[in-house]
């Protein structure tokens, strides 16, 4: 039976990490959604919200339910919610049932900092 770790370090108000790995299935997504509710307030307005599924080796329908909600949450306090370097199996889910846009899929921290400096580029452009 394998189970679900969740940790966080240290989050910030503008961008806080979360690793998830194991199994986010029916048996571990509301440990899952416990979790997160400890960390989404940590996260100001308008912050950023990532998890890091590198090491996450399965995703159920439940999963993917608490994903969704997740991001809901995020997004009505105007934040986002980040999924970085997804295992190809969950990518493949992911893929399936376009739960999530693939712009906000990343292959590596790099690139996810890259799309983080865009987006505030953009932000605080002239005229932007």
């Amino acid at each position: 039976m394998m189970s679900l770790s969740i940790r966080s370090e240290s989050p910030q108000p503008s961008r806080s990490t979360v690793w998830l790995e194991g199994r986010l299935d029916a048996a571990t997504y509301l440990e899952f959604d416990d979790a997160m509710r400890d960390v989404t307030p940590m996260v100001d307005s308008g912050g950023t919200l990532v998890l890091d599924l590198s090491a996450l080796d399965y995703i159920s329908s439940a999963g993917l339910r608490s994903l969704a909600l997740l991001r809901k949450q995020m997004r009505d306090r105007d934040g986002r919610t980040l999924l970085l370097n997804p295992q190809p199996q969950v990518k493949k889910v992911f893929d399936i049932v376009k739960a999530v846009p693939v712009a906000e899929v990343f292959a590596s921290v790099a690139e996810l900092d890259q799309y983080l400096d865009h987006i505030q580029r953009q932000m605080t452009a002239p005229g932007g």
